[in-house]
């Protein structure tokens, strides 16, 4: 990724360069150990270009930075009708202890985070450089 940032009520908060933007919604049933469990796997992915051109490469070892943005969205359920289920989206209040909880086990890797405003309405921009994106779950 080239670039990515958000912006709020038409204001810069967060703004980033080369590095990952991670979107993260959570769910009923998700906790502290899996947030944390899921930071470790964020940190020490291997998804950037060693100099052969292969996934090779975690973020710390290209210098990289992360956005981490909160995004319920990420919750829903849209087997049935035309319209998305939120009902396993964590409310806002419960689930913001456990975005912290991720964003911290990041930074405690010693890794950059920038962050989104958690409950925000965002406009979150990203420039992605290659077709890379994962979903890993806890």
């Amino acid at each position: 990724m080239t670039h990515a940032s958000v912006d709020v009520e038409g204001e810069r908060v967060a703004q980033i360069g080369k590095g990952a933007l991670v979107l993260v919604g959570i769910v009923d049933g998700d906790d502290e150990a899996g947030a944390r469990a899921l930071a470790e796997r964020v940190g020490r992915l291997r998804y950037f270009p060693d100099d052969q051109g292969r996934m090779n490469l975690s973020i710390d070892q290209v210098g990289g930075e992360l956005l981490v943005v909160s995004q319920f969205t990420l919750a829903a359920d849209g087997r049935r009708g035309r319209r998305p289920s939120f009902d396993q989206a964590l409310e806002g209040g419960l689930a913001e202890p456990l975005y912290e909880c991720f964003v911290g086990a990041l930074e405690a890797l010693g890794l950059h985070c920038s962050r989104g405003v958690f409950g925000a309405q965002m406009a979150v921009e990203l420039l992605n450089d290659g077709p890379a994106t994962f979903v890993l779950e806890s």
